[in-house]
């Protein structure tokens, strides 16, 4: 790799490697997504070259991470009040493990971490109507699993 090469990735991974700890944490719970995320930006490295010419690298990415780390039962999302998180409601965490993963993907990824439906749409593969839906649907599930926090 090249001097500018190599500054290109630099500057790729640090655009790229935010956005897919935020959806792979989101999807996989900490353990597993931060073992997702090796996994792309080792593979970042080797294919840079073919990364470059994509038109969603970081996409292409994610299903990378997706593809090379092997599934777990539970998600493990930490307590709130760990690791830097803010205290939340105490079902909370529980209620967003029991979402579907694109429930949770979408929810956590447009509610926590502000990204647009366009953004998450193009990190997964799919249309930002479908993530308007699987966001709908899972705030839908959060609120039959906590009740009405304001009663």
């Amino acid at each position: 790799m090249t001097d500018v090469e190599a500054v290109e990735f630099r500057a790729f991974v640090a655009d790229a490697q935010l956005r897919l700890s935020r959806a792979f944490v989101a999807t996989y719970g900490p353990e597993r997504g931060e073992e997702a995320l090796a996994e792309a930006l080792a593979y970042a490295w080797a294919h840079f070259d073919d990364l470059h010419q994509m038109e969603n690298p970081v996409g292409y990415l994610y299903r990378v991470g997706q593809s090379r780390t092997r599934p777990r039962r539970q998600v493990a999302f930490p307590a709130p009040g760990r690791n830097g998180l803010p205290d939340v409601e105490p079902r909370l965490v529980q209620a967003v493990e029991q979402l579907s993963e694109r429930q949770r993907v979408c929810t956590l990824l447009v509610h926590v971490h502000e990204w647009t439906h366009q953004e998450v749409a193009d990190l997964l593969g799919i249309s930002a109507a479908s993530v308007q839906v699987y966001v709908r649907r899972g705030l839908e599930s959060l609120r039959r699993t906590i009740g009405d926090l304001h009663d």
